[in-house]
């Protein structure tokens, strides 16, 4: 069944508006004060707490009709998790990416053991429909027991130095991360990481896309993707 699109029905905004400002804040690292401002600079008088609404109303819905339209994921997962502090509380976000580091998954988890790591792959598993021909972790014990206990029969390679790619894939996240000074809830990190790898997951070009006109055809599309998934082409 495919994701309803979002409603815009008594929003006195038009829809292109709702959406290029959930788009500017997801895509960049800019707060809602300096997207009213930037909107203000066009003659469009709109309050930061309404484009607070707005990404926390359709950033959830244009991800998730976003990851229904995406290509084939590679067979290869990295998979590592990184350190957050939430209001005092230190939590987990585990993250999986392929070998083009194409983020497939992330999950927000107060812990660092086997029954977190097996609730990643579990997840992944679900989402993906198929095991990976290769799964790449750092040296965290948890990663080989939940490999075992889920798909034993994965080859799975043990080494830090190979799961740079998964480790490089945090950078962006905890860049925002700072710039927002901290996430103030689980439930709201967990949200705008999802949201956040989704956008960039469309946007970013592959590393394989060597020249200019390559990628800004790769932008042209993913624009074109972009607008549909916000209903902007209907």
């Amino acid at each position: 069944m495919s994701a309803l699109p979002a409603s815009y029905k008594r929003h006195r905004f038009p829809r292109e508006l709702i959406a290029h400002a959930v788009w500017l804040y997801f895509r960049f690292p800019l707060s809602f004060r300096l997207i009213e401002e930037m909107l203000l600079e066009r003659g469009i008088v709109v309050s930061y707490e309404t484009i607070r609404r707005w990404s926390l109303k359709f950033g959830t819905a244009f991800a998730r009709r976003l990851r229904r339209k995406r290509a084939a994921p590679g067979d290869v997962w990295h998979l590592d998790e990184v350190r957050i502090v939430i209001r005092g509380e230190v939590h987990w976000l585990w993250r999986a990416v392929d070998q083009d580091s194409y983020v497939l998954d992330e999950i927000l988890q107060t812990r660092r053991n086997t029954k977190a790591a097996r609730r990643l792959l579990t997840r992944l598993l679900r989402k993906q429909g198929a095991r990976p021909k290769r799964m790449i972790t750092d040296k965290l014990k948890s990663y080989g027991a939940a490999k075992r206990q889920v798909m034993p029969c994965v080859e799975h390679r043990s080494h830090k130095g190979l799961n740079n790619r998964a480790e490089n894939s945090h950078l962006p996240l905890r860049k925002r991360e700072r710039a927002m000074q901290r996430f103030r809830s689980p439930g709201g990190g967990q949200r705008f990481a999802s949201v956040f790898s989704a956008i960039r997951n469309l946007f970013v070009s592959p590393a394989c896309l060597s020249n200019a006109l390559s990628r800004q055809i790769h932008r042209i599309r993913a624009f074109a993707q972009w607008n549909n998934a916000t209903t902007l082409a209907a």
